[in-house]
């Protein structure tokens, strides 16, 4: 349940956390088990081989971001069980250990990296090299909106929306300014980091698994995501 908690909180597929804990269970010699995951809980049952063990496990997925190093290092300890099985403390620990030592990005970082995205994703996308700069300032000063959203408020849909609006705020400023050319391309640059890519592809991912309702539940998040970067940005181009 724990590597089932740290796959599913950390951005994988509701079908690949089902493989996991199954091939773990199986890997401590529990034939039966019968694993449903969906993008915010995890229920669990096994049963033993002379049918007298039988345990349901019910873990609710409160928060979730997105860390595949993670899921890659649960993937490593998973296939270390069905191979070379260990102690169940050992693998706990292993476990604990990626939950808590794992380190993480500081927070200029993911900031700097916004930046660079956007400002990337604006030349990809047709703009000229004078947008770049705009697009660099624009996608890091949403991004910072964005993030400081979130630990203010925790609510997604309203950081999202106020981070789309701030950038719509901030990129038609500098075009007025005569900073960049093409306000359209700066604007598609720098709502990139916000859009949300791995909630789409997990969501067909799951369709195509056969999990149809944690792929509706993911595309129904990724579709409200989608809504929000757009109405921040509707808000402004109407009334600036």
């Amino acid at each position: 349940m724990l590597a089932g908690e740290l796959m599913l909180k950390n951005g994988a597929e509701t079908y690949r956390v089902e493989d996991t804990v199954t091939r773990i269970a199986r890997g401590y010699h529990i034939s039966h088990v019968n694993v449903f995951v969906t993008p915010t809980a995890i229920i669990t049952t096994m049963q033993g081989d002379e049918e007298v063990m039988d345990h349901t496990e019910l873990l609710r997925v409160t928060e979730r971001t997105i860390d595949l190093h993670k899921v890659s290092l649960v993937n490593d300890v998973s296939r270390q069980i069905t191979s070379n099985p260990i102690s169940p403390e050992t693998v706990k620990q292993k476990l604990q250990d990626i939950d808590q030592s794992t380190p993480t990005f500081p927070y200029w970082i993911h900031i700097s990296a916004a930046a660079v995205a956007s400002g990337c994703f604006t030349i990809m996308f047709n703009g000229t090299w004078p947008d770049f700069l705009p697009a660099f300032i624009v996608g890091a000063i949403g991004y910072a909106v964005f993030q400081k959203g979130q630990q203010l408020v925790n609510v997604k849909f309203f950081s999202e929306l106020l981070a789309s609006f701030v950038i719509g705020i901030v990129a038609v400023f500098l075009i007025t300014v005569g900073a960049g050319q093409h306000l359209d391309k700066i604007i598609i640059g720098s709502v990139m980091p916000l859009v949300p890519g791995l909630a789409i592809t997990n969501a067909v991912r799951d369709l195509m698994a056969g999990h149809l309702l944690s792929g509706l539940s993911r595309g129904a998040e990724a579709l409200l995501t989608a809504a929000a970067i757009g109405s921040g940005i509707a808000v402004v181009i109407t009334f600036l």
